[in-house]
């Protein structure tokens, strides 16, 4: 079973990516197989036919857990990742795929930005969104007790959705 990470953050190696990781490997008890750093994939995103975005699209697509993460932009998710998700060819491009939204951001003005914005464009892509979106604030994601209460309370269920054991 691939876990696989996506962050849309427009810096690389972000808190984003490292929250996403986080969270995978508290969910699963094991790091991610794979992780897609949008931002490095450059203008491919821009057009069609890349390379280099066909293989992330393929990684994701190919895979039964993949954490889906953003920084909190204007109370949305990025436009980064907006055009990574923007690749999926069809409406069925996340068919057979668990996702879990996380979203960080500044403050608690934005917490349900994850299940409002992010999770309706997964499951417009095919996702099962089997849990509620995490909001994390982005200055202490890692040390915050919040990621571990979530991976505590919905590890059970995405073992049971995807197989993926903890």
């Amino acid at each position: 079973m691939t876990v696989t990470v996506v962050a849309g953050n427009p810096k690389p190696d972000s808190r984003t990516l490292d929250a996403a990781r986080l969270l995978a490997e508290a969910l699963c008890g094991r790091p991610a197989d794979a992780s897609v750093d949008v931002i490095t994939l450059g203008p491919g995103l821009l057009g069609w036919g890349d390379a280099g975005v066909e293989a992330a699209v393929a990684t994701v697509s190919a895979s039964s857990l993949v954490v889906v993460a953003s920084p909190t932009y204007k109370a949305s998710y990025t436009g980064v990742l907006k055009l990574f998700l923007d690749q999926f060819a069809t409406a069925e491009g996340l068919a057979g795929v668990v996702a879990v939204p996380l979203m960080l951001g500044a403050g608690p003005a934005h917490a349900m930005a994850p299940d409002l914005l992010l999770k309706p464009v997964l499951v417009e892509l095919g996702a099962t969104c089997p849990t509620p979106g995490l909001y994390l604030r982005d200055k202490a994601y890692a040390e915050g007790p919040e990621l571990a209460a979530f991976a505590e309370r919905w590890a059970p269920t995405v073992t049971a959705v995807t197989g993926v054991a903890r």
